[in-house]
């Protein structure tokens, strides 16, 4: 049953990012990623105030792993980090953050790059 919930959580998560994209690119800018970026502030935001509450499992599950995955994924990587450093681990912190920002950059760059050989004529 959790599954159900979690499911439906990432549902409205997404929309929920689509609307704030298409939001923020009619009233604010089309040149800057500004829905991205709000997206992921405002999903660490509610991520961080919900983590501070002693919430039943399956209504927790459904909230940060439902609603805000299908929101960002960024609010789990920032929770994340925050208990890494709570836990005064700042090695992992800073090989956590580093390592994100490298191996998904490059994981972008080649799924990308790999998708545009597979894609475009062979000349």
């Amino acid at each position: 049953m959790i599954y159900l919930w979690i499911g439906l959580g990432s549902a409205l998560g997404g929309m929920a990012r689509y609307a704030c994209q298409v939001w923020a690119t009619r009233w604010i800018s089309d040149t800057f990623p500004w829905g991205t970026f709000l997206v992921n502030i405002l999903g660490c935001s509610i991520i961080g105030f919900f983590a501070a509450f002693n919430v039943r499992a399956p209504i927790r599950q459904f909230v940060m792993v439902g609603i805000l995955g299908g929101y960002t994924t960024f609010s789990s990587f920032g929770l994340e980090t925050l208990n890494l450093a709570r836990d005064g681990q700042w090695t992992k912190v800073a090989g956590y953050v580093l390592g994100s920002l490298v191996f998904c950059l490059l994981g972008v760059f080649l799924g990308n790059s790999a998708g545009q050989a597979i894609l475009s004529p062979v000349k």
